[in-house]
């Protein structure tokens, strides 16, 4: 990301902040003058690491937004933490392509889309908890929420996340949490290797119904009709 001279000045604290995930190229005059990156000591960084969450803080939302406004990578915020975004692999990108391919088809002339990633989509915990995701794929029931920037501020009806060997745990436990406790009404977690998909439905923010399937069709709980076979998901 890119920072004025006199913004790293007034804000250093932030900045310092966010070196740990992207170098800060500083300008002055509209030209590159020096670049703010870390420190690679693996000692220091976990000791400055212990120490933000030991004292509580954690990136807020606003401050993610910076850091996000002028970089080229994908990052997500949970609970106030940064999370960087690798390059899926193949078996990943399969699935997406069949899943949404199925999806596109059964949602042609209704009124829900889906769409795919990378879409940030901003939750809201609380005031003081607002989070940023980029789902695999979200079905989209409230096209009124999307501005007129083309960015999305309202809350998909159904998720649905390929697990990655990198995001397992931030899949199967941070994500499923956020999306219980945020008004999603469907979440599906594909696991490639296993070639299975764990459907849950949620109720008042509450989970409500938990299927694996990992043969013949997997059946949504809100969108009745809509099933998708595994052996075409996982071909």
């Amino acid at each position: 990301m890119k920072a004025t001279a006199t913004e790293v000045k007034n804000n250093l604290g932030r900045y310092l902040r966010f070196i740990e995930y992207e170098d800060v190229i500083i300008t002055s005059h509209g030209k590159n003058i020096a670049v703010l990156s870390k420190f690679e000591d693996d000692t220091i960084r976990i000791e400055e690491e212990t120490a933000i969450y030991k004292t509580g803080k954690w990136v807020s939302y606003e401050e993610f937004l910076i850091l996000t406004l002028n970089s080229d990578e994908r990052y997500e915020l949970i609970d106030g933490q940064v999370y960087t975004m690798d390059s899926p692999l193949f078996p990943h990108q399969n699935a997406l392509l069949n899943i949404v391919g199925e999806m596109k088809n059964w949602f042609k002339g209704r009124k829900c889309l889906p769409v795919v990633a990378p879409f940030d989509v901003t939750l809201i915990k609380n005031k003081n908890n607002i989070c940023v995701v980029q789902p695999d794929i979200l079905v989209i029931c409230d096209k009124e929420n999307i501005n007129e920037k083309g960015k999305y501020k309202g809350t998909p009806t159904l998720v649905v996340e390929i697990l990655s060997k990198s995001s397992r745990g931030k899949d199967m436990i941070t994500k499923l949490n956020l999306y219980m406790k945020t008004g999603v009404k469907e979440f599906w977690l594909v696991d490639t290797d296993k070639k299975q998909i764990t459907l849950y439905s949620f109720k008042n923010c509450q989970l409500e119904q938990l299927t694996t399937y990992d043969e013949g069709f997997i059946k949504s709980v809100f969108f009745e009709g809509l099933s998708l076979n595994l052996s075409d998901i996982f071909v």
